[in-house]
């Protein structure tokens, strides 16, 4: 059984937590928590793989791996980590030239998929963490509708 003094001292600290945590949220409307950045980029990342299994897996496959000829790989891709806005432009407008992925030379052509602006972020932010890919700047949809062809 506790004591009255230990369920007063866990009284008190249970309610200082909380009403820490209700001061940080009121205090300041403009302030976002981790926990709902991280459910956004969750939600974008799920809403994506369904994307990408509709538009990108037939070429880059369910590993994202490509087929180490003409479609480069996703998974472990330096272009998608130094080339972001290149990526964006290249699901946005589809993607014709070549290109250098992980030391490699491609030159394929992907059509556009003609996905919105909030589809194209989601692809993204899904490719970007997936497989051995960890991203940690999301994707936006306003990050997506400044590139333009």
């Amino acid at each position: 059984m506790i004591s009255k003094k230990k369920s007063s001292i866990i009284l008190l600290v249970l309610g200082g937590l909380y009403f820490s945590n209700i001061t940080a949220f009121t205090t300041n409307r403009n302030y976002v928590s981790i926990a709902e950045q991280q459910t956004s980029l969750q939600k974008s990342i799920a809403n994506g793989k369904e994307l990408y299994v509709e538009f990108c897996v037939q070429c880059h496959l369910a590993t994202g791996k490509g087929n180490g000829s003409t479609v480069p790989p996703l998974d472990g891709s330096d272009w998608l980590t130094k080339k972001r806005t290149e990526s964006i432009h290249a699901i946005k407008y589809g993607q014709m030239g070549e290109i250098l992925v992980n030391s490699k030379k491609y030159n394929g052509a992907m059509p556009p998929p003609g996905l919105s602006d909030e589809e194209v972020a989601d692809v993204l932010n899904y490719v970007q963490n997936s497989w051995s890919n960890k991203q940690n700047k999301m994707v936006t949809v306003d990050e997506v509708a400044k590139v333009k062809k």
